[in-house]
């Protein structure tokens, strides 16, 4: 099977470098294009199956992926973005004064076990996807499955998928608006796309004009 991992486009949070986890946060502008950028993307090849965070800017993402198949968004809770508890729509800066010995731990090699302040840890996120990730390498050899989902998730995915340890984690990178796309072939893997967002160019150049 071929399983493209999206993560949602911009919201007002992302652009203003806040912590987001589980508050349900809209697309900004520059989002939805993303989403439109997607929508157009899976508009050329076959998509079997659509899959997303119930999230509001995953389900938009994923609504435009959908559309030019006719095809439904499920909306799955194991695609839920990690929730960040406390730290939620704070700056950096912020979570370093009100949380300075979770921000430590945060930064140390086994951090994939550390809590957030009255939230998940990345080991939180990887047991309740496993089960899905295990029941989509058991679904149909030859279907197409567009998951949207968030950060954490994504990154934690790829590193269940490849084998990885969950330290890995950090050196995974997920743009906003991005695809990962993996080949599932039992119990072999192939990478295909890490992390592209070609698809989101001509955004990228626009705005880079527009500041000039």
């Amino acid at each position: 099977m071929i399983l493209h991992l999206v993560r949602h486009g911009e919201t007002e949070y992302n652009s203003g470098g806040l912590g987001l986890g589980r508050a349900d946060i809209p697309l900004s502008a520059l989002g939805l294009l993303q989403a439109q950028a997607l929508g157009e993307r899976f508009a050329g090849g076959r998509v079997d199956r659509v899959i997303s965070s119930p999230l509001g800017r995953a389900t938009a993402t994923a609504t435009a992926a959908a559309a030019a198949h006719g095809l439904p968004v499920e909306q799955l809770p194991a695609l839920i973005e990690m929730d960040v508890g406390e730290t939620e729509g704070l700056a950096f800066v912020e979570m370093s004064q009100r949380f300075p010995d979770f921000m430590r731990a945060w930064a140390a090699a086994d951090s994939e076990t550390v809590r957030m302040p009255g939230g998940e840890s990345i080991a939180d996120v990887a047991a309740r996807a496993h089960p899905l990730l295990t029941e989509l390498r058991e679904s149909a050899p030859e279907s197409v499955v567009v998951a949207v989902s968030h950060n954490f998730v994504i990154k934690v995915a790829l590193c269940q998928l490849l084998g990885a340890g969950l330290g890995a984690f950090r050196a995974v990178q997920v743009d906003l608006g991005s695809v990962s796309t993996v080949i599932i072939r039992g119990p072999r893997l192939n990478v295909v796309a890490l992390n592209d967002t070609c698809h989101a160019a001509a955004l990228s150049l626009d705005r880079a004009e527009r500041s000039l």
